[in-house]
Parts: structure tokens; sequence; C-alpha cells
């Protein structure tokens, strides 16, 4: 791709020079054959440079201003017809000319003005007016995902994403954005350093090519004077997305009002290993249980594993034999019975 780039830049560079040498071969010396040579030349070089040095362009940008100006030359030329009986009736003489073609220029840059602003302000409108419009690239996978703060705050998603296993647009509304920041600035030392390991994820996952982020700025109309939470799922079923979270009341809430939702917590526990009665484990005894004789251990994976008979080898590796498993909403606890304290 780079070459042809190149080799793209070096005919239109040729191409400009033989326009330059087709004008000064029919240009008198007096008439400065010269400053059209450099005047195409420069000119085309600097097109060059500016090429070169903005390398990450905007599709969106670029696709609204070529949109916005056929629009706006469009309607200026309608304009311009509709005008032209005026123009005839009270502009009859030749001197007038001068004030109808200034009216027509500043229709023309009005017209194109206002239409890239409200391409710019409704891009994302677009394509439920005019199929294939767009405006932006395609949207990586089959639906985006709306970030909720709790998501990013949790900083878990950013794990994920990295793993390649989610391929979607991640999507941060911009009121989000502002809830977060205000978390941020918290007096509160706890909530202040939650804010702030929420805005590093962000910013890790803006800075990572290889996903698909964006920030969302508008606000639709229905979500004027609405919680944080009810915005989130109004924008989901607008744009046809999911919300990811890890917040246990914004599920219920999605799941209540058919909103597409990722609890981030189910997708951890759904990962944890699963064990049959029976199975043998080794595990370090680390505090006493609640019931009589009981020990607590951990996996790895944080999965909590009850032993019986294991509150008098704390600090010990031991093994035991799953007997049950019990699914909380907090995630998964395995029960055991102690057999033997590990050599290991």
């Amino acid at each position: 791709m780079e070459i042809a780039l190149w080799l793209l830049r070096a005919l239109f560079f040729l191409v400009a020079i033989g326009l330059a040498v087709t004008q000064t071969s029919s240009t008198q010396p007096s008439q400065g054959w010269l400053s059209i040579f450099l005047f195409y030349t420069l000119g085309a070089l600097a097109v060059i440079a500016a090429d070169v040095f903005v390398r990450r362009k905007r599709i969106d940008i670029i696709s609204s201003v070529y949109f916005g100006l056929v629009v706006g030359l469009f309607l200026t030329y309608v304009m311009s017809l509709a005008l032209s009986p005026l123009f005839a009736q009270f502009a009859p003489q030749q001197g007038d000319k001068n004030w109808q073609s200034l009216i027509i220029t500043f229709l023309g840059i009005s017209l194109s003005y206002l239409c890239i602003s409200l391409l710019w302000q409704t891009k994302d409108d677009f394509r439920f007016v005019i199929p294939y419009v767009e405006f932006a690239k395609d949207l990586k996978g089959a639906k985006p995902y709306i970030l909720d703060t709790s998501v990013v705050i949790d900083g878990r998603i950013a794990d994920i994403v990295e793993t390649g296993v989610i391929d979607n647009q991640l999507i941060m509304p911009r009121f989000a954005l502002i809830e977060l920041q205000s978390i941020a600035d918290s007096s509160d030392k706890l909530r202040r350093a939650r804010g702030r390991r929420g805005l590093d994820v962000l910013n890790r996952l803006r800075g990572n090519p290889n996903i698909d982020f964006k920030v969302y700025d508008r606000e639709l109309p229905d979500m004027k004077g609405q919680p944080v939470d009810i915005k989130l799922l109004t924008l989901a079923r607008h744009l046809g997305g999911k919300v990811v979270t890890g917040d246990y009341n914004l599920n219920k809430v999605a799941k209540l009002q058919n909103v597409p939702v990722i609890n981030l917590n189910e997708v951890a526990n759904s990962l944890k290993p699963v064990f049959l009665p029976g199975e043998q484990v080794r595990v370090k005894v680390v505090k006493p249980g609640e019931g009589p004789g009981q020990g607590v251990g951990y996996l790895d994976d944080g999965t909590m594993i009850v032993i019986e008979e294991g509150r008098n080898h704390l600090g010990e590796h031991v093994d035991i034999t799953v007997t049950s498993m019990l699914q909380t909403n907090a995630g998964r606890m395995v029960f055991g019975r102690f057999e033997a304290v590990s050599k290991n």
C-alpha cells in the first residue's frame, strides 16, 4: 500500500509539471510564465507534503466534507435558478450583475457550510436515511458494545479485548465519560483512584490500533433529564448494540427492558474451571471457615474452596476431594473433603 501511495504521488507531481509546461509554452515571458510554472510545481509539492505529514485521516470527516460540498453546490445551483427571475426583474442593469454574483457566491458558501456542519453533527444517524452513506468505517463484529462506567473502572475489559476474543466496536458515551471524570475529581481518595484507573483504561483502549474504540458525543432527545443508566440503555437500543457492564442492578434493568447486556462478572464466572465430585484438587488453606473444623482456600482464578477438616492445616498445601459445587452471584464455591497434606 505504501509503494502504491508513493507511485500515486509521483504521478500527481508529473501531471502537475506537465500542466505547468503546457501553460508556460503558450505564455509569453512577459506574462509571467515562470510564476505559472512555480505555482503548479510548488502547489503540487505542498499538497503531497500535507498528504504525507497528515497520516491519520478521518474518513468520516473527509466524506462529510465531500458530500456536504456536493449537496451545497447543488442547492446553490437550484437557488440560482429560482432567483434568476427576481434578478431579471429587480436588477436589469448590467452593473447590477455584480450584486447578483455576490449573492449567489454567498449562498454557495453558506449552503456548503451548513451542509458540512449538519453532516458532522448527525453523521451517526445518516445510515437510517441514506443506507449507503455511513461516514464511518464499517463496525467490526455484529453489534457495537457500549461501555458502562463500572466496567471501565474494573479494567478487565481492556485485557479481554487485547486477547482478540472481542472484535466489536467499543463505544464510550460522552455522558458516561463525564461521570467517570467526576469520579476521578472526587475528594474521596479511594473514589478518586478508581476514577483515574478508569481514565487510564480508556487511554489504553484508544491507544491500541487493533481496537475499534470511539467516544460517542451526541445525546438523543429521549436522554434529556434521564440518569446515566437509562441513557446507556437508550443509546444501546438506538445503535442496536449491547451494554457491557459490571453493575448488577443495571444488568437486571437492561434485561427487563429487553436491551442486550453483557455482564462482565458472569463472563468471568463462566470461564472458571468446573469440578466434578470425586476430583482431586490441591490448594493452600489460608483462613478458617465459618463451620466447625472448616478451612478456606482459593484457586488462582479466585474460586473459593471450603475444606472440611481443613482448619488444623492453616498455611499448608493440602489435597482435597471435591464433594459439591455451589453457584452464587459472587461466583462459584467448591466444597471438598480433606485427604492429606501435600508434600509439594
